[in-house]
């Protein structure tokens, strides 16, 4: 009597909370020019979330924080060589969170 019961509150609980990931994006940009140098591998993410359904809590900056994150995460960096993004979902029943994550080659003026 007592397994059914656990099983039944372990189902609801993983269908109460589910995540996924999207597939990364490589979004092409201009090569390197002369007048800049590679700095190095740069990162940075930003989290929102919408709470019921239809409150945003940090939505709509999320995508240029996440960009300005990783260039401040290389000191001197103007822009971002060919960045790649992904994003994570976790749902839960009153809450969604949304993981916005921008990577890729940071380039400086020389």
């Amino acid at each position: 009597m007592k397994r059914p019961r656990l099983f039944a509150v372990v189902a609801a609980g993983l269908l109460a909370t589910a995540g996924c990931r999207s597939t990364p994006l490589t979004i092409p940009t201009a090569p390197v020019a002369a007048n800049e140098k590679i700095l190095g591998p740069a990162q940075g993410n930003k989290a929102g979330a919408m709470l019921l359904q239809f409150i945003p809590i940090g939505q709509n900056d999320r995508f240029n924080e996440a960009y300005q994150r990783a260039l401040l995460s290389v000191p001197g960096a103007t822009r971002l060589v060919d960045p790649k993004i992904e994003e994570t979902w976790l749902f839960f029943y009153f809450l969604n969170v949304y993981d916005f994550k921008v990577s890729g080659t940071a380039v400086g003026p020389k």
